[in-house]
């Protein structure tokens, strides 16, 4: 169900993208690094990450959270957290997966939280979905139950990485 087929070959990666220059020949000054955590990030909205077809996260209580639009075509074992998230045709998630908006080609296994969620005709789901507005297309499939949010704001994802960090020096000082 999560496994990839013959001739699902990469592409071949993508050239180095060269410094823009100032005029004078000289690279252009790269734009300032926010001071502090290297976890704080711009939350401008325009970003994408991709999670690509060579790629297997794995782990123990991993989390992963984007700010922004989150491509998924490879394999993940954790939880996602991000404001728009696509499992690709070639992804697969084992985890929980929340996000404002959830769109599935590939295969998901476990709870899915959005308030809008699609699964297109490649998606392979099992697990409960929880959302505000939920699009089923033909040959999708589905094993899991279906509830609609009373209150929108619980479907919110969790994108406070310092949240994330708190609960995870909380379980490292009590042991867990």
């Amino acid at each position: 169900m999560f496994s990839r087929g013959p001739g699902s070959e990469s592409a071949p990666p993508k050239p180095p993208s060269m410094p823009s220059m100032n005029g004078t020949g000289a690279p252009a000054a790269a734009a300032p690094r926010p001071a502090g955590s290297p976890f704080e990030r711009s939350a401008s909205g325009d970003g994408m990450s991709v999670i690509g077809t060579d790629l297997t996260i794995m782990g123990e209580k991993i989390t992963i959270i984007s700010q922004n639009k989150l491509t998924i075509d490879g394999d993940v074992h954790g939880d996602i957290h991000g404001r728009q998230v696509v499992v690709g045709e070639e992804g697969s998630v084992v985890g929980t997966v929340n996000a404002e908006a959830i769109e599935v080609r590939g295969g998901v296994k476990g709870a899915i939280r959005a308030a809008t969620v699609t699964l297109h005709p490649t998606a392979q789901v099992e697990g409960d979905i929880t959302h505000q507005t939920l699009s089923i297309s033909e040959g999708a499939q589905f094993d899991g139950r279906v509830r609609r949010a009373k209150d929108p704001g619980d479907l919110k994802p969790n994108l406070d990485v310092s949240a994330f960090e708190e609960i995870r020096m909380q379980a490292l000082s009590t042991g867990g």
